[in-house]
């Protein structure tokens, strides 16, 4: 049944749950993407768009019209919003991902980690909806890489134990809920502070010499690929009730963050000698683990991955945008 977003004008809870702007969703299986104002989400709801699928992604503080603002901390509005709805899926990509954010502002980051996770899968268990729980390789302590499934988590940071708690959640709801974990995320940004790989280019692009990580080993990610992984394993868990539990996608190239600098300086033919790297963490900063590289076979056996791009050519195409000549900036995703 075709369903528009004008059958959902109900405000659940004052204020919490509120209509952006009127807009017609075509029919085909329904997936909603939480956190669509989000590097991820933008990424997930566009691949579904493509595939044919019935998109809504919420977003909250930075709502924006074809979206619907939505606390998600807020149970009733939650319920409301789902049973209202009623998608196939859900992708839930909204979180607090800055471990340093995390650690300062810990109740709230927990209230969305943790509490809206548990709501959401509640819920779509009881809608009888397939869930998909966006994680981390932040789960484990980058001791003994790589890591599988199956391994032990053991979180160094606030961050890290919030999102194995929004895992742990996720199952004692809906145990056909499937979890997949991914590392550090770059794409197609909106400010290049958007990501912490984008965000080098201030570093790159900057004549003054500074000081990058140069210890703790990162397998960077483009954000499209994790799209197109979220649709191939919903499309798939669909079908095969046995696609569930926990899965890892990642990035195949490891890189320090100076690392990473130097080959975007190199893909912009920028000279790099003003990159400094260091070997020690930073004092004060939450602690991370220094190799969390994901094992992804489960995947790869089941054909559900797909092949990362190259990061110089991936991220060459996420930051021309952003290059000194302003004809370009003009054409941003936004």
């Amino acid at each position: 049944m075709n369903c528009t977003v004008a059958e959902l004008r109900i405000m659940f809870s004052p204020g919490r749950v509120q209509l952006v702007q009127e807009e017609v969703f075509p029919g085909g299986p329904r997936v909603m993407v939480t956190g669509a104002t989000g590097l991820l989400g933008r990424a997930v709801c566009r691949e579904f768009q493509t595939s044919g699928w019935s998109v809504v992604g919420t977003g909250y503080r930075r709502a924006r019209p074809r979206l619907l603002r939505c606390d998600l901390t807020d149970e009733d509005s939650v319920r409301g919003l789902l049973h209202e709805y009623q998608p196939d899926v859900i992708i839930h990509c909204a979180a607090e991902r800055r471990p340093d954010v995390v650690e300062r502002h810990t109740e709230a980051a927990v209230n969305l980690n943790v509490h809206a996770t548990s709501t959401l899968a509640k819920e779509a268990a009881a809608c009888g909806t397939l869930f998909i729980y966006i994680s981390t390789d932040y789960v484990f302590d980058g001791r003994n890489p790589p890591y599988g499934e199956d391994d032990s988590p053991n979180p160094l940071n606030v961050y890290g134990r919030s999102k194995l708690e929004g895992e742990r959640e996720t199952f004692r709801h809906c145990s056909g809920a499937v979890v997949l974990r991914v590392p550090v995320l770059f794409g197609e940004v909106e400010s290049v502070t958007e990501s912490a790989v984008t965000s080098l280019w201030l570093k790159v692009e900057s004549a003054e010499s500074c000081t990058l990580d140069h210890c703790q080993q990162r397998f960077p990610t483009d954000a499209r690929d994790v799209a197109t992984v979220c649709r191939k394993l919903a499309e798939r868990a669909r079908q095969d009730p046995s696609i569930r539990g926990v899965f890892h996608f990642s990035g195949k190239e490891q890189m320090t963050k100076y690392e990473m600098a130097v080959s975007i300086a190199q893909a912009f033919n920028l000279p790099s000698n003003h990159l400094i790297p260091l070997t020690e963490q930073v004092a004060g900063s939450a602690p991370r683990p220094i190799n969390s590289q994901l094992n992804c076979s489960r995947l790869e056996l089941l054909n559900l991955s797909v092949e990362p791009r190259p990061f110089t050519i991936a991220i060459s195409d996420c930051l021309w945008p952003f290059t000194p000549d302003k004809r370009w900036r003009q054409t941003v995703f936004h």
